[in-house]
């Protein structure tokens, strides 16, 4: 297989993958376009000529960038339809829609994205596994031994709901994500805080709570974070509850690519 490109659209944020055949070289983020991009899009004859906003400047070092004869596809998972709507312009742009994933018990509201994660962590971990994405939206997806989804639940991630007291309340401040993987402070001493403590104990608390229900059902599953705050979630995670350090656990923001990897490998 030749070079292409993956391309999962969040509800923040565009996020990329450079693949050389089966392996990725480079990931990157950039913000969403605006729909005055549509017309380039179209127009595009080779690589180069696609926005340069959204390549990463690592594809240059890679040498990826110089003209071809051939315009890379696109493979696009996409959550944003407005998004999707620019994207189809391209002329090697192919969306993946649900009934192409091969897992079954898949509903049709399920988010593609929600399915190539679950699909790349089945591949590359093996089923059981449940995959826990942190991104705008809290996500757990979790699919059997069998490949059969068992399903899973949505909640407001920990950036929208830091933010949300202060959009919707007179008085309360909006907070960012912490930088910091220590923990606050359970018991806070100012208003900031306390809206940190109670949210992200709040969080660690029903996160561990899907854990445990799932290890219930499957001892041995392997249980992957992904999405941007998944690596500080599955810290403090760790840090209030240190019997998970051993247990099959871990952060891999590479799933999705991951998902359309298995994809594009059932068509060969």
């Amino acid at each position: 297989m030749k070079a292409w490109l993956g391309l999962e659209i969040g509800n923040s944020r565009l996020h990329w993958a450079w693949f050389a055949g089966e392996e990725i070289q480079v990931t990157w983020d950039t913000p969403h376009l605006s729909e005055s991009i549509e017309q380039q899009l179209a127009q595009c004859k080779t690589f180069a000529d696609l926005p340069q906003e959204i390549l990463s400047p690592d594809l240059n070092i890679l040498g990826r960038t110089a003209v071809r004869p051939y315009l890379e596809p696109i493979y696009i998972a996409s959550v944003v339809p407005s998004q999707t709507v620019l994207w189809q312009a391209y002329p090697e742009a192919h969306v993946i829609t649900l009934d192409k994933i091969s897992l079954s018990g898949i509903y049709s509201t399920l988010g593609i994205d929600r399915a190539l994660a679950v699909l790349g962590a089945g591949e590359t971990f093996g089923f059981p596994v449940l995959v826990i994405d942190a991104g705008t939206a809290l996500t757990f997806t979790g699919a059997d031994g069998d490949r059969c989804l068992v399903g899973g639940a949505i909640l407001p991630g920990l950036s929208l709901q830091l933010q949300s007291l202060g959009q919707k309340t007179a008085n309360l401040p909006s907070i960012t994500t912490p930088e910091i993987l220590s923990l606050p402070e359970r018991w806070a001493t100012n208003t900031p805080e306390a809206i940190q403590s109670g949210v992200i104990y709040t969080l660690i608390a029903s996160i561990r709570d899907f854990v445990t229900a799932w290890w219930e059902k499957f001892p041995d599953s392997q249980i992957c974070f992904k999405g941007g705050d998944g690596k500080l979630l599955l810290e403090y995670l760790r840090s209030l509850h240190p019997e998970f350090t051993d247990r099959k656990i871990m952060y891999e923001p590479n799933l999705t690519f991951w998902g359309m990897r298995s994809y594009l490998q059932s068509f060969q």
